[in-house]
């Protein structure tokens, strides 16, 4: 019995430091944000490179409880920094077509307002390192560089966290980090 509980605990931590290395390879803190042009649930064509001079919030979701969420998070961010140079963006990095990710969206308990994104070729999945480690947020400031970033559906981000971070990058503590 012993053996079986160590050879758990032992597989356990390999898959654990599999996943942190391979999603540390992916995600960019300091380094420029990978663009992409998609087209939002509205029809508006949104290019990350559109944004730069605004902090972005990026949200990468599939069509999951986790994302709904974090998803709802972010709409929370959206409404509290109305007025201020922030963009908040979401994106179903999926696949999945407009008319599943339109049904998904009335499943949230708040109205989503912020621009939605489809990618219907996982373009984000791919550039972010998406997949396995959803939902995503970045933050980006207005150089268009990542300065902060929440990976996967173990620790979702509440809005106040994110508000807390974009403040920061408002008030241009980015040189610092």
């Amino acid at each position: 019995m012993k053996r079986i509980i160590l050879t758990t605990l032992m597989l356990m931590t390999y898959v654990l430091l599999v996943t942190a290395v391979s999603a540390s390879s992916f995600f960019k803190i300091g380094e420029k944000a990978p663009t992409f042009t998609l087209t939002s649930i509205t029809g508006e064509t949104v290019s990350l490179e559109s944004l730069k001079g605004k902090v972005v919030v990026l949200g990468l979701f599939h069509i999951c409880e986790p994302c709904l969420m974090q998803g709802t998070n972010l709409q929370k961010v959206y409404e509290a920094t109305r007025g201020k140079d922030v963009a908040v963006v979401g994106v179903n990095s999926a696949g999945n077509s407009k008319k599943a990710v339109m049904e998904f969206l009335t499943q949230f308990p708040v109205k989503v307002t912020y621009p939605y994104l489809i990618d219907p070729n996982k373009t984000t999945d791919k550039l972010y390192g998406g997949g396995r480690f959803i939902p995503n947020v970045y933050i980006i400031d207005r150089d268009g560089v990542i300065r902060w970033q929440r990976v996967g559906n173990m620790d979702l981000a509440g809005a106040d966290v994110i508000l807390q971070e974009v403040e920061k990058l408002l008030a241009g503590a980015n040189k610092s980090m």
